[in-house]
């Protein structure tokens, strides 16, 4: 019997965060055009997808990489659209790892939200086993 995809089925809530509150909230899709507002602030929630894992609200610095991924238009979801894929996407955690990412985006003349979704900042076509750049 074949693989059954289970989003496909249901209409599941997708992750909702305001990164000003630092604060998320699973939510139905809302119309086009339509925002849910926060409840703290009142600020449109931005859709964070279907597999984000929030930080913990006192972790300032993750939800400032949270709010930089956001920010470019990305979201966290896995590799299919309906979630069959279950492997999530690649999506940076530290301020280290942005930062890696920024002055990749700089030194290529990339697009920021590019080089976000790459495992190593160092490669230009988005894996880990791509030509690296010499220092010398």
């Amino acid at each position: 019997m074949g693989h059954v995809c289970f989003y496909a089925m249901t209409s599941y809530k997708l992750h909702h965060a305001c990164t000003s509150c630092r604060v998320s909230f699973k939510r139905h899709a809302p119309g086009q055009g339509v925002h849910h507002p926060c409840p703290n602030c009142g600020r449109p929630l931005v859709c964070a997808g279907h597999d984000f894992a929030p930080p913990p609200r006192r972790d300032v610095h993750a939800w400032s990489v949270v709010a930089a991924v956001l920010g470019e238009g990305l979201r966290y979801e896995g590799r299919s659209g309906c979630g069959c894929g279950r492997e999530p996407e690649y999506r940076p955690r530290t301020r280290a790892e942005l930062r890696a990412r920024r002055l990749a985006a700089e030194r290529d003349g990339l697009p920021l939200s590019e080089t976000l979704i790459r495992p190593d900042a160092s490669t230009t076509d988005g894996s880990s086993s791509g030509r690296r750049q010499s220092l010398s």
